[in-house]
């Protein structure tokens, strides 16, 4: 028997994403926010609200979405919860460096491995802002060998039911492959 929850966001797991900017006067900017994915190959779409961020995404018309990871949840809550109109230099205070970079006018977060780096596209109605991915960087702590290595990366997700933070665990079967058992 299934137990009806009504209309909520629950598409779990989600991941969390730190969403960084410059500002006016290039000072670098993050916070956390859940709703969001990939919609494309080469685009991302995020619901955000009135923030420092949406400012700076209006003013620069870029934005860098870092996948947040065990090693810095901490710091990834910490972005989330306080404003960057209130705290200018929470960055800092959470830790995290930045370069800028190569592709679009917006902060990589360098203690964060997985980062799309993205134009402005379009903002819809609701406040969802469709970013064109310019560049995905990964850094060398992200890799086995050659190969992007997702333990390495160690991403985290949100659980909206809960509102807590996991990280995600074993792989249980290979993308494209393991259904052909039943075929």
């Amino acid at each position: 028997m299934r137990k009806n929850l009504g209309v909520k966001p629950l598409l779990i797991p989600q991941p969390v994403m730190i969403i960084a900017t410059y500002d006016e006067n290039g000072k670098p900017n993050a916070m956390n926010a859940a709703w969001g994915g990939v919609c494309g190959s080469d685009e991302i779409m995020i619901e955000l609200g009135s923030h420092k961020t949406t400012d700076n995404i209006a003013n620069t018309k870029a934005f860098t979405v870092s996948i947040a990871n065990s090693a810095k949840a901490v710091e990834c809550d910490y972005v989330g919860l306080v404003s960057g109109k209130e705290v200018p230099d929470k960055l800092e205070k959470a830790g995290f460096t930045v370069t800028k970079s190569e592709f679009v006018n917006a902060p990589v977060i360098n203690e964060l491995p997985l980062c799309l780096e993205c134009e402005l596209k379009e903002v819809l109605p609701g406040n969802k802002y469709i970013g064109k991915i310019k560049n995905v960087s990964l850094c060398e702590c992200g890799f086995s060998g050659d190969t992007p290595d997702i333990t390495k990366i160690a991403p985290i997700v949100y659980d909206p039911l809960g509102h807590g933070y996991y990280k995600l665990g074993e792989k249980v079967g290979d993308a494209f492959k393991s259904g052909n058992a039943l075929k």
